[in-house]
């Protein structure tokens, strides 16, 4: 890791992350601080299946799909901190805390998501994160939330 912040473009989140369409829920991860802090970007557009559902006529984003697409952000942060590019990791939700959601999310709008790592060190399964996800300066969501990270051996 360089004394540089780093970014991860669709092409390296998806050497990092398991997820595919439809639930690959982050676009992009800039500002990435080592394993300390990282902004990921997701662009919210109409085609998205969830739209059709929830609610027909009045779209807005899940907030477990925003909840989910921090945790993809912070993946990707340690992914990308840690060199897990074709890794073939997995991670899996443990807890979530402190959840609250402020905000609409609809489409047109652009997920900005702060991540920061609370506790989780090279060589460590467990991982814990504060996210808050905004758009255009004002508060969506925030969590803190608890993963594990599962390497092939």
């Amino acid at each position: 890791m360089t004394d540089t912040l780093q970014s991860a473009d669709i092409q390296m989140i998806q050497r990092i992350l398991p997820h595919r369409y439809p639930f690959l829920l982050v676009d992009r991860v800039e500002q990435i601080d080592g394993t300390a802090s990282a902004m990921g970007l997701k662009n919210v557009t109409m085609n998205e299946p969830h739209f059709q559902g929830h609610f027909p006529g009045t779209p807005i984003m899940p907030g477990v799909t925003i909840v989910e697409a921090m945790a993809q952000t912070a993946a990707v942060m340690v992914g990308v901190a840690l060199d897990l590019a074709d890794k073939q990791m997995l991670i899996y939700f443990m807890s979530i805390d402190g959840c609250k959601f402020r905000r609409k999310v609809v489409p047109g709008d652009q997920l900005k998501m702060q991540l920061t790592t609370l506790r989780g060190k090279a060589g460590a399964k467990v991982w814990k994160f504060k996210g808050v996800a905004t758009v255009e300066g004002e508060m969506a969501a925030e969590a803190e939330f608890t993963a594990m990270m599962d390497l092939p051996k």
